[in-house]
């Protein structure tokens, strides 16, 4: 399958799973580990809208920047940066784990967010993976996702203001709330992105 090349400007859900269904995240401090190595590779090319970190896999919901905002080195070759990154957590947790080989199924994969609904749909389906994949029964005790920076819980980079113009601060923990308790909505979502 041809992937969508990644483009200044475009936003992106980016998600992938552990090779063979292996768990990526063995501990707690492979998650930090994971969100700090972000840190370092994807916010010089990227914002990041929402995360959720689960054991077997990942969500991203990433902008990736404008042209004129990176680097000369990044301006034709966006997908660097995710390459390094990815590399970087696999060589990590290679050694730590005495394991070698590919951590993760193929190329990661990404999905182009076209339109605005698209784009909030997507706020909750990765806010409420956790309880879809039965990590928590509530997704505001799940510490691995952007929820937290979202409700001001927790200090974040996650680019919160452009998510708010478009959902109501006042209303985005309710909004939430009524999503989880519509299963078929999560059903349906989750069948699209398969």
């Amino acid at each position: 399958m041809k992937q969508d090349v990644l483009e200044p400007g475009a936003t992106y859900h980016i998600f992938n799973r552990g090779n063979n269904k292996e768990d990526i995240f063995k501990e707690e401090e492979n998650y930090y580990y994971f969100l700090k190595l972000i840190r370092t590779h994807l916010l010089p090319v990227c914002d990041i809208y929402a995360y959720c970190l689960l054991g077997k896999h990942f969500h991203l919901l990433l902008k990736i920047k404008e042209k004129e905002e990176l680097s000369p080195t990044h301006q034709d070759k966006t997908h660097l940066p995710f390459s390094n990154f990815f590399n970087a957590y696999t060589k990590g947790i290679n050694k730590k784990y005495n394991r070698t080989g590919s951590l993760f199924q193929e190329h990661f994969k990404r999905k182009r967010v076209g339109d605005e609904k698209y784009l909030i749909q997507l706020i909750a389906y990765i806010h409420l993976n956790p309880v879809q994949h039965g990590f928590v029964e509530d997704h505001k005790n799940y510490k691995f996702s952007s929820f937290q920076a979202y409700i001001g819980a927790k200090p974040s980079k996650i680019e919160t203001s452009y998510i708010f113009s478009l959902i109501d601060s006042e209303i985005f923990e309710h909004w939430h709330d009524e999503r989880r308790l519509n299963t078929k909505y999560l059903n349906d979502f989750l069948q699209d992105q398969t």
